[in-house]
């Protein structure tokens, strides 16, 4: 899982413009979002962790460390500001020690027991500055210096501050002002000459100068094809050079230092392709020997110090004897051992003083060309090799497993020689080959009680303080005291005031020319040389302005009137709470500004979401909403339906709309009484005055009076039959205006006709308006009637007597029914129910028949 950080330069200097017109700063953030896509094209790309660094001051200077997210991450990455001096020693150094925050408490570097390649955490700083002077409290300096003294437990055992899988890359920003004439440079980005060079390349990195927008993009490609899980090894020739070959070039043989003498390169450290973790079984010797009466470690480089013998050997490798590979970055060295051609030697590799009693120490591995000549390899294996491994062939091919007395006592020559934190490595390679005996289980370690008693100790102060740096990252710095600029809108300008321009001519002789726009210095603080002094922080008068005067005189008699407030307002409550338009929407500021709500009791219940700008906001990831204007919230299930009940998970709430009243089940259609209005008889009654035609008004009753089922209304064994005389009583009801009381039930068509014709209302509806009156009910309710059917029709099963009962309560004409039917049974046939269509198929039927019998009835 490597780690990404990016250290941004936020010095002032960060805001010069280039010729794209946009600001340094601009171009730095822009680099770092172009970097994090291309990067994310890599599927290993998944494990990455992205941390931001300024040239703020500890802590504030870290933006995001191991805690934050990737939101906070790129939240930090927009909200920079170029304001400050150009501190990147210290920046770097707060860089290193949070990647090396937590690496005691992991055991990663293992130290005084060898380093262990696959014990890894690889990093890459990416430092994107300007390259400028290197500015700071002190003065300016030229050359670059990282702070001696960390707060960082356990820094003292290793010189420098940075990790041998740490590497740091700088972009150095030269895009000019002015678009450049001359074309621009072809092939590879150089590296630049400033100071941040040499540290780049001191950790295995390099640094680009940065022209234009299109090398910074090559600059970026280039840098995520450098994301290899790696650690970086010095390797350095010792001994004679190796005999030319016959057709080696004439460079090859001079005398002196070569390239290929000495190189600073990467080694890569593959990881597993089942687990991901990269296995590894022996580590590369430490440069000292190890001494149990020593008290300390003596420090040790972050590279180790491998060297090289050109003398040819034969590469050793047995059976059951594990051993591991590495591949070397492409170097001169890489470049002159695949040039001679010889995959079947090797050249041995040493660690100095990692021996007892020999400087130059015994071989723990070799550099060996593949065999197709197109990398070369570090094989690590059990240290001074050359004598272990024939001692395990012959235990393996002669004794069988079984060592003899001679056996053994070469066996114990070999230990005294190794160093003693080779035997848990070794011990493990012994159980593999099936010889798990051969060792003691009470052999010592080589490192004294006091080291490791000092180990778990720095360890123990690491989580400490790795859990107070991130306590502490997010936090604003306090702000220094200081005169804070104010603005006064609609004002006049101070270079524009006759008297002020007066009063520097006196000064200085000639007359200025000041364009000085006050709104550039809002917010701006003007320090105080005398840190004593704290600023005035009432108003000052002459900054009132006179039309506010008044105003004024009356908060001050306010405030020194008014005992019972402890503070000066100089505001009123009005003016307090008035907040300009264009900051009303900050409500995040506002929740960082506020304090730390308390713990909720119930930790299990779902937090409370915020109703700012609109009071009935949703959650709308549970919310789905069906055809039938009905939603339920909640995680959806895909195997039933929105409307069925048995839906939600746990028979959680369900919410619904109200049904209207008109709808409920088992109740007919009953519309609103109108109140009765005074009686009149029937000979004061004017047809001709919009009175109803009683055909109409009979026609209307036949239409409604029928069940739709086939049978009579005087059929008092059907219940729709009640529901249909209910609603027809109503209805004569409301036509004549008053309540038909003691009535008998309308059993026919003549019943009906009696009615209406004898009793008269005095008030009554022309027959346009009572006709579209009737029409907008009936189709009021007919739309409801054809949500809930089809909401019945889309739920699983074969349960229609629901469908049926609400089919029944249909209004209108013969017409309208008839086409209200068609259009449920196309409904059905859109989920194909085929019992249910020719379910009613056969009430369309039986309605067909019981009008044409009802039509002849009429017709005699």
């Amino acid at each position: 899982m490597p780690v990404l950080l990016f250290l941004i330069d936020t010095s002032a200097s960060m805001n010069q413009r280039t010729h794209l017109g946009t600001t340094y700063l601009d171009v730095a953030k822009g680099a770092v979002e172009t970097f994090m896509k291309l990067r994310g094209r890599d599927p290993a790309s998944r494990g990455d962790r992205y941390m931001l660094v300024n040239y703020e001051d500890v802590p504030f200077g870290i933006k995001a460390g191991w805690k934050e997210s990737h939101a906070t991450f790129m939240t930090e990455l927009r909200n920079l500001q170029a304001t400050g001096l150009t501190t990147i020693g210290q920046s770097l150094r707060t860089a290193f020690d949070l990647l090396n925050l937590n690496r005691l408490v992991t055991g990663i570097d293992n130290y005084g027991q060898g380093r262990n390649p696959f014990f890894l955490e690889p990093a890459i700083i990416i430092a994107i500055t300007d390259g400028n002077k290197l500015t700071s409290g002190g003065g300016v300096q030229d050359e670059l210096h990282l702070p001696l003294t960390t707060p960082l437990p356990g820094s003292e055992l290793t010189k420098e501050p940075f990790r041998w899988d740490q590497r740091l890359f700088a972009l150095v920003l030269r895009i000019p002002g002015n678009t450049s004439v001359e074309p621009e440079p072809l092939g590879g980005v150089p590296p630049d000459d400033s100071p941040i060079t040499p540290m780049c390349e001191v950790t295995g990195g390099r640094s680009y100068s940065v022209f234009s927008q299109r090398m910074l993009n090559q600059c970026l490609e280039s840098l995520v094809q450098k994301i290899q899980s790696g650690v970086v090894i010095n390797f350095e020739k010792t001994g004679p050079d190796p005999p030319p070959l016959e057709d080696a070039p004439a460079e090859a043989l001079k005398s002196g230092l070569q390239p290929w003498h000495c190189c600073h390169k990467l080694i890569y450290v593959r990881p597993n392709p089942k687990t991901g973790v990269p296995i590894g079984h022996w580590p590369i010797p430490e440069a000292f020997w190890p001494d149990q009466n020593s008290p300390t470690l003596p420090p040790r480089s972050a590279h180790p110090h491998v060297r090289f013998s050109c003398l040819d050997a034969e590469p050793m490798v047995i059976d059951k004897v594990p051993f591991d590979k590495y591949e070397l970055e492409p170097s001169p060295l890489t470049q002159y051992i695949l040039e001679r051609k010889s995959p079947h030697t090797c050249w041995q590799v040493f660690v100095c003083n990692s021996a007892k009693y020999s400087d130059l120490g015994q071989p723990f591995g070799y550099l060996k060309a593949s065999t197709a000549l197109n990398c070369v390899n570090l094989f690590v294996m059990p240290y001074n090799y050359p004598v272990l491994l024939p001692l395990l062939d012959d235990l393996i091919k002669v004794h069988k497993f079984k060592p003899t007395i001679k056996w053994r006592q070469s066996f114990e020559n070999y230990l005294k020689t190794m160093p003693p934190y080779y035997i848990g490595s070794l011990r493990k390679a012994l159980r593999i080959m099936g010889a798990p005996n051969l060792l003691a289980d009470n052999m010592e370690y080589g490192l004294s009680y006091s080291v490791v008693s000092y180990l778990k100790k720095l360890s123990q102060q690491s989580k400490i303080e790795y859990d107070r740096l991130i306590a502490l990252i997010g936090k604003k710095p306090p702000s220094e005291a200081g005169i804070k600029v104010r603005w006064r809108g609609g004002g006049i300008s101070l270079a524009q005031r006759r008297d002020f321009i007066q009063q520097l001519h006196s000064l200085t002789g000639d007359v200025p020319t000041l364009e000085l726009n006050p709104k550039e210095f809002q917010g701006f603080h003007l320090a105080l040389l005398n840190k004593g002094l704290k600023p005035q922080s009432l108003r000052n008068p002459y900054d009132i302005p006179r039309s506010h005067l008044l105003d004024q005189l009356s908060r001050m008699r306010r405030n020194l009137l008014n005992t019972s407030v402890c503070t000066l307002r100089g505001q009123d409550s009005d003016q307090f709470h008035s907040v300009p338009i264009a900051q009303m929407g900050n409500y995040q500021d506002f929740l960082k500004a506020a304090p730390q709500p308390l713990r909720d009791a119930d930790p299990e219940q779902p937090k409370r979401l915020h109703t700012f700008g609109n009071p009935f906001k949703l959650d709308k990831k549970g919310m789905m909403i069906d055809e039938a204007d009905e939603f339920v919230t909640g995680p959806q299930n895909k195997g039933k339906r929105p409307g069925d009940s048995s839906n939600m998970p746990g028979g959680g709430p369900k919410r619904r709309r109200c049904m209207s009243p008109l709808l409920r089940l088992g109740r007919a259609y009953t519309p609103p009484v109108s109140p009765p209005a005074s009686p009149r008889t029937s000979s004061d009654v004017d047809l001709s005055d919009g009175a109803p035609d009683p055909d109409l008004i009979i026609n209307h009753l036949n239409q409604n009076h029928y069940g739709s089922d086939g049978s009579s209304d005087s059929d008092g064994e059907h219940p729709s039959s009640d529901l249909q005389e209910n609603h027809t009583d109503h209805r004569v009801e409301e036509e004549n205006g008053r309540p038909q009381a003691g009535e008998p039930p309308l059993g026919s068509d003549g019943g009906a006709e009696m009615v209406l014709m004898e009793d008269q209302p005095s008030r009554y509806l022309s027959p346009a308006a009572l006709k579209k009156h009737i029409h907008m009910e009936t189709t009021k309710v007919n739309n409801e009637l054809r949500a809930l059917i089809n909401k019945e029709i889309r739920k699983p099963g074969r349960h229609y007597e629901k469908i049926f009962l609400l089919l029944k309560q249909i209004q209108g004409t013969l017409d309208t029914r008839l086409i209200f039917l068609q259009n449920i049974i196309k409904e059905a046939a859109r989920f194909k129910k085929r019992v249910l269509i020719e379910q009613l198929e056969n009430f369309l039927e039986e309605i067909h028949n019981r009008s044409i019998s009802m039509n002849h009835v009429d017709s005699l």
